[in-house]
């Protein structure tokens, strides 16, 4: 009965250990944070955020370096961007952030390009210069009503 009673414990500690584990790499590769998360938030905003949502790529010379970490509508007429970037990433003051299509019919990204200056974006900062999304729907119809004409 004893050596029963090691095995049902030994088999739980494991089972434990796997489900402690799962969890931890759901989370780290879902980039939800909280655990181990490190970086600052600096904000953008956009005319037009382009359909983009939380948890988007924001990247640099087509590498990730953070995530928009909220969208949220301000004024009534502009998209006020929370993006987090990683630990390490500096960003000059006078870079521009940009609302991109991964392909043809992909999902939305921010692209950042970095400047020429030498001061960096600090931790709540904010990006001045930004470019909004393109919406090919106004570019087609403003190609079909000027061909009219």
């Amino acid at each position: 009965m004893q050596y029963y009673r090691k095995v049902e414990i030994t088999v739980g500690i494991f089972v434990f250990l796997g489900i402690m584990s799962m969890a931890w790499m759901a989370i780290k590769l879902g980039q939800i944070g909280g655990l181990g998360s490190s970086g600052y938030t600096i904000s953008a905003t956009f005319e037009d955020a382009g359909g983009l949502r939380a948890g988007a790529d924001v990247m640099l010379a087509g590498v990730s370096i953070g995530r928009v970490a909220s969208v949220n509508l301000v004024n009534q007429e502009e998209a006020m961007l929370q993006i987090e970037i990683q630990e390490g990433v500096q960003l000059t003051s006078d870079v521009i952030a940009s609302v991109r299509t991964k392909g043809i019919i992909g999902e939305r990204y921010i692209r950042i390009t970095q400047g020429s200056e030498d001061a960096i974006i600090k931790d709540q900062g904010e990006i001045e210069e930004t470019e909004s999304a393109i919406n090919i729907e106004d570019l087609i119809s403003k190609y079909i009503f000027s061909s009219e004409e």
